[in-house]
C-alpha cells in the first residue's frame, strides 16, 4: 500500500514551516518512505512575533489566532502544492501546529493550527493535535517523532533532534528510551539577533568565543537535568529559564555561544548515558536545524566520542525535513487507526492513535 501524505511541522526556534510531500510504503508490516518535494516556507517577522507571543493573549484572541494560523497553514499547503505540480496527487495532511502551552503535568498541551481550517482552505482530510490523547493518558506527549524512527529508519542506536528544544531517542531491543534534553536553536538563535544576526550561521560565532566556567556550571545545575525520563520541556525553558541566566552572566555575544553550545554538547552526552550501556560501534544520527551547525556538531563530536557513540549527519533533505516527514507518517497511521504514539517513551498509560481527524471535502 502507498499514501501520500503531506507533512507539516513549526518548530519552537520559529524558523518557518516546513513541508514534506512523501509517498509512504507498507508491505506486509514492514515501512519506507520517499520524499517526493520538501520546502521551507519562512515565517514573516509579523507571524514570528504573533506565534512567540501567543501565550501572551486572552483566550478570545489566542482562538482566533489559532483559527486564523490554520487558514494560514491551509494557504502554505495549497501554495506548496501549486509550486510543487501536486494537484490531485496528495492524499492526507498531517499537521503538527505550533506548540504553545505545554503543561502534560495537568493533562493538558495545545498547539496552534485549527485543524479543520486547514481542511477547508484545502479540501483534503486533515490530521492534527497530534499529541492530545497521549498527554489525555497522562504520557508527556512528547517526544513523538520515535515511532517514525521505529518504522522509517533503522542502522542507528540513537537518533538526536536539534531543533529550538534538542531531544534524544534510544532503540534497544524493540524498546525506546526518548525525551527532550534541553533547549537549543532557540537559545542560541536568541543570542545571535542581539548581535544582529538571524542565526549563529555554522556556529562561527560560538567558535570565536570563551567558555564562561562559572556560567556553564550554573546552567548545568538546572534541575530538569536531574528529572528521570519521561520528561519534556515546553518552549519557556529556554525563552523564561535558560535565557535570563545567560543574560544575567554579562558576556559577550561570542562567549554566551560558545558557552552555551558547550553546555548542549554536554547535557546531549550525559543525557545518552542515562539510557543505558553504549553498545559497541555506536551511532548517533542528528537531524534538525542545529545539525548544520558545523561548530555544535564538532563539540558534540568531541563529547560523545569520549563516551564511545559516533556522530552522523545524513543528507540535507533528511536533516532539514526528518519531522515534517514523521508527521506525515503520523498521520498516515491515523487514518489506518493505528497505534502512532509509544507509552514507553511518553509515559502514557497505554499506545494510543493520536490525532483529531478532519474531512475537507464531501464524499
Amino acid at each position: 500500500m502507498i499514501y501520500r501524505a503531506i507533512g507539516l511541522m513549526s518548530g519552537s526556534s520559529l524558523d518557518g514551516l516546513d513541508i514534506v510531500f512523501a509517498e509512504i510504503h507498507e508491505n506486509g508490516g514492514r515501512w519506507s518512505y520517499s520524499i517526493v518535494a520538501a520546502d521551507c516556507y519562512p515565517y514573516s517577522a509579523e507571524w514570528a512575533g504573533r506565534l512567540q507571543s501567543a501565550t501572551s493573549l486572552n483566550a478570545l484572541d489566542y482562538q482566533l489566532l489559532h483559527a486564523e494560523y490554520g487558514a494560514y497553514l491551509g494557504a502554505e499547503v495549497n501554495r506548496f502544492i501549486g509550486e510543487k505540480g501536486l494537484d490531485y496527487k496528495v492524499a492526507l495532511i498531517s499537521s503538527h501546529g505550533h506548540t504553545t502551552f505545554h503543561v502534560p503535568v495537568k493533562r493538558m498541551t495545545a498547539q496552534l493550527g485549527d485543524g479543520a481550517a486547514i481542511a477547508a482552505a484545502t479540501k483534503l482530510p486533515v490530521v492534527s493535535d497530534l499529541r492530545a490523547m497521549d498527554v489525555a493518558l497522562g504520557g508527556q506527549g512528547a517526544p513523538i517523532v520515535p515511532i517514525g524512527e521505529q518504522l522509517l529508519l533503522s542502522g542507528y542506536n540513537y537518533f538526536l533532534n536539534l531543533g529550538g528544544i534538542a531531544n534524544i531517542s534510544r532503540h534497544t531491543e524493540g524498546h525506546y528510551a526518548a525525551f527532550d534534553v534541553c533547549a537549543a536553536n532557540r537559545v542560541l538563535n536568541m543570542l545571535a539577533q542581539t548581535a544582529g544576526h538571524t542565526y549563529d550561521a555554522g556556529g562561527q560565532l560560538a567558535a570565536s568565543g570563551a567558555i564562561n566556567k562559572k556560567l556553564l556550571e550554573e546552567l548545568d545545575e538546572l534541575s530538569y537535568y536531574r528529572e528521570s525520563a519521561p520528561k519534556s520541556l515546553a518552549n519557556d525553558f529556554g525563552t523564561d529559564t535558560v535565557y535570563p541566566i545567560i543574560q544575567a552572566a554579562g558576556l559577550s555575544v561570542n562567549d554566551a555561544l560558545r558557552t552555551y553550545t558547550e553546555h548542549i554538547a554536554r547535557q546531549i552526552a550525559a543525557a545518552l548515558l542515562t539510557t543505558g550501556p553504549v553498545n559497541e560501534n555506536a551511532k548517533l544520527l542528528v537531524t534538525g536545524g542545529g545539525a548544520l551547525n558545523t561548530f555544535l556538531i564538532e563539540r558534540l563530536r568531541v563529547s560523545l566520542d569520549a563516551i564511545g557513540i559516533a556522530v552522523e549527519v545524513p543528507a540535507d533533505e533528511l536533516v532539514n525535513y526528518k519531522e515534517a516527514l514523521i508527521m506525515a507518517l503520523i498521520g498516515v497511521l491515523r487514518w489506518r487507526e493505528e497505534n502512532n504514539v509509544l507509552s514507553s517513551v511518553t509515559g502514557a498509560s497505554r499506545n494510543s492513535v493520536g490525532g483529531a481527524m478532519w474531512m475537507g471535502q464531501e464524499d
